[in-house]
């Protein structure tokens, strides 16, 4: 099992709305790197929920429940999508702020990637963050 964290605008897509909706589609990704990280991740697979802009801050867990396919905002076959289920709101959520601070955190592609919309998470990241959180997952 792979790691993964994706970042979206709350007032575009938040992580309430996935809630509701049991089941999002994450699409409209339009760079290289972040659509290869799509690309990768594999039903299974876990990813921290992040709200950019606002908030600036991990406040889920979701499940990759599947694989890449061509995004549907696209014509063509250039970028992709996945969908994803939530699973699990973070007891607290964990500040960009908070993980700067953290020295096991200095490498965390989130603190020097921080324009990069899809991105992997280490197995001892996600650990740290969790444990930073308060949630039992």
């Amino acid at each position: 099992m792979n790691y993964w964290l994706l970042k979206s605008e709350p007032f575009v897509y938040s992580f309430d709305k996935l809630m509701k909706e049991g089941i999002g589609t994450w699409d409209g990704v339009r760079n290289y790197q972040a659509r290869n990280y799509l690309r990768a991740m594999k039903c299974g697979d876990l990813g921290f929920f992040y709200h950019s802009n606002e908030g600036l801050e991990i406040v889920g867990i979701v499940e990759i429940t599947k694989e890449a396919f061509p995004d549907p905002t696209f014509d063509g076959d250039r970028w992709s999508a996945i969908e994803v289920t939530p699973l699990i709101r973070l007891e607290r959520p964990v500040s960009l702020v908070d993980i700067k601070k953290t020295a096991e955190l200095k490498g965390m592609v989130l603190v020097n990637n921080t324009r990069l919309s899809v991105q992997p998470v280490k197995p001892s990241e996600w650990d740290t963050i969790l444990q930073m959180s308060g949630t039992d997952f």
